[in-house]
């Protein structure tokens, strides 16, 4: 669509001259020109020969804004807007290629300092983020080989796609690094409180592991199963997500919390606890409240018992 006065010579020769490379180039379909009654909008329409979704209309929309327009346009002050399904498709890969680091480094970032604060321990929260990612990039590859390469995607019922739907991955890591930031925070809650009382670092994951496995393990399976039934809509990109979701959610629970972060944690030994001299002026943040004082070994007066003579 061009804004821009069509009674203007330059503007028509401007228009002409889009018009003439549109219908030069294989590309594009048959072109029509339509323009309104003050002659202040003209409408250029032409389809694609490929398909609306494909990578190849997102090249020629970019090489539409990029290439020709501009060569047309160049002297004249009219605005020419490029729209229609290939370039709202174009216009959103981008938006959401551009953002997707963006979004990456604050979830990394805010994550690792609250899990910093929390425990006080520069080790355990980098660990996190490291074992956060495991589950994701698992994840991700999965789904290429089911979806994209094709594998077991008929045995599991799932269309095969050339692509992955833009919004899921992103939507992918953001759920699952909440959910799973969620019980791995009730984990290392119940190591450190045992660290804590007893200084004996390969006992304390120990106990930690065994006073959660159990609602850890049937969190993670309610999710599991939540998210597996999305996968069974007739819909590629809710199949895409559900999938994704179900099978990270499964390993982040067994593999990952179940095995590598109490393995990881037990060699590291009292290295899980290191914190820098230059930030122990953090505040100390206890997420579950202030421990309860240990019972004292001596009665208090009132608690020992009287002897009345007279008894």
């Amino acid at each position: 669509m061009i804004d821009g006065d069509a009674h203007d010579p330059a503007v028509q020769s401007s228009i002409q001259n889009l018009f003439l490379q549109l219908a030069a180039d294989p590309a594009f379909g048959p072109v029509t020109l339509t323009s309104n009654s003050q002659g202040t909008v003209t409408l250029l329409s032409t389809p694609l020969k490929v398909d609306s979704t494909s990578q190849e209309a997102t090249d020629t929309v970019w090489h539409l804004r990029d290439d020709l327009i501009p060569n047309a346009f160049r002297n004249n002050a009219a605005k020419v807007y490029v729209s229609g399904q290939p370039a709202y498709n174009a216009d959103y890969l981008h938006i959401v290629s551009a953002s997707t680091p963006k979004v990456f480094a604050f979830v990394l970032g805010f994550s690792f300092l609250l899990l910093l604060l929390a425990f006080r321990s520069i080790v355990v929260a980098a660990k996190a983020v490291v074992m956060n990612l495991l589950s994701v990039g698992a994840a991700y590859g999965l789904m290429v080989l089911v979806f994209q390469k094709g594998y077991l995607h008929s045995l599991l019922g799932f269309q095969r796609t050339p692509t992955i739907e833009a919004w899921v991955p992103i939507f992918l890591f953001c759920v699952l690094f909440g959910l799973s930031m969620d019980y791995h925070v009730f984990l290392l809650s119940r190591i450190r409180e045992h660290f804590d009382r007893t200084g004996r670092n390969t006992e304390s994951v120990a106990v930690g592991l065994q006073s959660t496995a159990k609602i850890n393990t049937a969190a993670a399976g309610i999710m599991v199963v939540v998210f597996g039934s999305f996968a069974t809509d007739k819909q590629v990109a809710f199949q895409q997500m559900g999938f994704g979701m179900a099978v990270a959610i499964f390993l982040d629970a067994t593999v990952v919390r179940t095995i590598l972060v109490p393995a990881t944690m037990a060699l590291l030994g009292d290295r899980n606890w290191y914190l820098p001299k230059w930030l122990t002026w953090m505040p100390k943040l206890n997420i579950e409240g202030d421990p309860a004082p240990a019972p004292s070994s001596n009665p208090s007066p009132a608690a020992q018992p009287q002897f009345n003579p007279g008894d």
